[in-house]
C-alpha cells in the first residue's frame, strides 16, 4: 500500500470505523513492513510516519510530555466514543446485567498481557489508587518500618506519611543514584535501610522523573530473604517495555493504563500475589468474600464503565503495533536525542546511558538554569512542551516521546539544548 492511499484511508476515522476502512488500512500498513526486525524498523521514519497518521496531533507545540498521559490514537478513541454511546443507550440495564462480567473480561485480558493468573489482578482507576490501597490496607503496628526512595512518586510518599501519623509507622527514606555503576549498588541502597522491623519496601520499576529502570527482581529477592514484602510502582513500565509481572517476584504491583497503554483516563491495575491478598484491607467495604478473593479490593461504587471496555481496544492497538516494535522505537527515540547532547559542556542528562537502564523516557538539565526556566524557554522559544523536575537529586526536564514522535521533532530539542549551552 502506498503512503498516499494509506493516509486517505486513515482520514476516514472521523466518519467511523469499519473492517474495510482505516482499521484494515493500518493492519495492511503494519503487515507490509515485511520480515524486518523490530530493531531494523526502529529508525524507519516512513514506517512510523504511517503510525503517526493514526493520531490527531495538536499543531501548536511538539508534545514531549507523554509520561503524564499518552493520549489515544484515533482508532482507540473512536471505539471509546462508541462505548460511551452504547452504555448511555442501555443505561441501567447495562449496569445491572453485564457490567461486572465485562469488567472481569477486561481484567483477564490485562492479566494475560501481564503474564499473571486472572485471580491476581483487578482494574483500578490509576497507580495511586492501587498502591495507596496496599499502603493503607496493611495491618500496621506502631514501630513497623517501611522503606522507600525520595525519587518515588509523591502521592505514595504522602500516603506513607499519613500511615506514619495514623499508625506510628517509621518511614526509612533512601536515594537512588542517577548513574549507578551496577545493579548491586542499587540493591545495596535498599538493603542498608532494612531492619528487623521492616515490613514493606516500595520500589519504582521505572523512576518517573528520570526514566531509569531499576533491577526489581534483584531487589525483591534481597528483600524477601529478609522477610520483607515488596510493592512495585509500575506506572511508567507497563506497556512501555516487555516484562511479565511474576518474573519480578514482587508481592504487589500497580500501574496506570492511561500512560503507555493509551487507555482513556480512569483505569489502572493492581496485581497482588495470591498469598498476599488476605493481608490487605480493601479501600472501600464490599460484601462478604473469601479472604483470598482479589475482588475484595475492587469495590469502588459506580464508575465510568465505558473506560473499562476501551481497555480491550487499547490492548488490540498495542498488539497490532507489537510490543517488541514499540519498545525498540521508544528506545531508539530516547537514544537518538540523548546521544547528541550528553557531551555538550553545560548539559546534564539525568538518565543512565546504559540501554539496560532506560527505555523511552529521559531527563535533561542545563547547568546554572533552573528546570522551570528551561521548561518555560523550551515552550516559549522552541514550542516544545515538557515538564520540569526540580528535586530528589534530579534537576531538569523530563522528555517522554511517544510512537508518533519524529526524529525531526527531536532535532528541534537537540537544537534548543545546543543553543542554550
Amino acid at each position: 500500500m502506498d503512503k498516499r492511499t494509506f493516509l486517505k484511508s486513515l482520514s476516514l476515522l472521523g466518519a467511523g470505523l469499519t473492517a474495510s476502512g482505516p482499521l484494515k488500512a493500518m493492519d495492511e500498513w503494519i503487515a507490509e513492513s515485511g520480515g524486518r526486525s523490530a530493531d531494523q524498523l526502529a529508525g524507519d521514519e516512513e514506517f512510523w510516519a504511517g503510525i503517526r497518521s493514526g493520531y490527531r496531533l495538536k499543531p501548536d507545540y511538539i508534545n514531549l510530555e507523554n509520561g503524564y498521559y499518552c493520549f489515544l490514537p484515533q482508532e482507540t478513541l473512536e471505539h471509546f466514543i462508541n462505548h460511551v454511546k452504547e452504555v448511555n443507550y442501555q443505561g441501567s440495564y447495562y449496569m445491572r446485567t453485564v457490567q461486572w462480567d465485562n469488567k472481569k473480561a477486561m481484567a483477564a485480558k490485562l492479566a494475560d498481557m501481564a503474564g499473571c493468573p486472572p485471580d491476581e489482578l483487578v482494574i483500578t482507576r490509576n497507580t495511586t489508587e492501587s498502591l495507596d490501597m496496599v499502603i493503607g490496607g496493611l495491618d500496621w503496628k506502631p514501630g513497623d518500618e517501611a522503606v522507600m526512595a525520595e525519587q518515588d512518586y509523591g502521592a505514595m510518599l504522602d500516603h506513607f506519611k499519613l500511615i506514619s501519623k495514623r499508625f506510628g509507622v517509621v518511614n526509612k527514606m533512601v536515594s537512588v543514584p542517577n548513574h549507578p555503576s551496577s545493579d548491586e549498588e542499587i540493591v545495596s541502597v535498599y538493603e542498608k535501610a532494612i531492619t528487623s522491623k521492616t515490613r514493606l519496601l516500595m520500589v519504582c520499576h521505572m523512576v518517573n522523573i528520570t526514566g531509569q529502570i531499576l533491577p526489581v527482581k534483584k531487589i525483591c529477592d534481597m528483600a524477601h530473604s529478609k522477610g520483607v514484602l515488596v510493592m512495585v510502582d509500575g506506572a511508567h513500565a507497563f506497556a512501555h517495555f516487555r516484562f511479565k509481572i511474576p518474573d519480578l517476584s514482587c508481592d504487589f504491583y500497580g500501574a496506570s493504563l492511561h500512560k503507555w497503554l493509551s487507555v482513556p483516563l480512569g483505569a489502572g491495575i493492581l496485581y497482588v500475589k495470591k498469598e498476599n491478598i488476605s493481608k490487605v484491607w480493601p479501600l472501600l467495604a464490599d460484601g462478604e468474600r473469601k479472604p483470598d478473593d482479589i475482588y475484595r479490593l475492587n469495590h469502588i461504587g459506580t464508575h465510568p464503565v465505558h473506560t473499562d471496555l476501551a481497555i480491550a481496544n487499547a490492548i488490540d492497538f498495542h498488539n497490532k503495533i507489537g510490543s517488541e516494535r514499540k519498545e525498540a522505537r521508544l528506545r531508539f527515540l530516547q537514544s537518538y536525542w540523548t546521544s547528541k547532547v550528553r557531551d555538550l559542556p553545560r548539559v546534564v542528562v539525568n538518565t543512565p546511558a546504559d540501554p539496560v537502564r532506560h527505555c523511552g523516557i529521559g531527563n535533561v538539565g542545563v547547568k546554572s538554569m533552573k528546570p522551570g526556566d528551561l521548561a518555560d524557554t523550551l515552550m516559549k522559544k522552541y514550542k516544545i512542551y515538557t515538564v520540569a523536575i526540580d528535586g530528589a537529586n534530579v534537576h531538569g526536564c523530563r522528555i517522554s516521546p511517544n510512537l508518533y514522535t519524529t526524529t525531526a521533532e527531536l532535532d528541534v530539542l537537540v537544537k534548543a539544548l545546543t543553543e542554550l549551552t
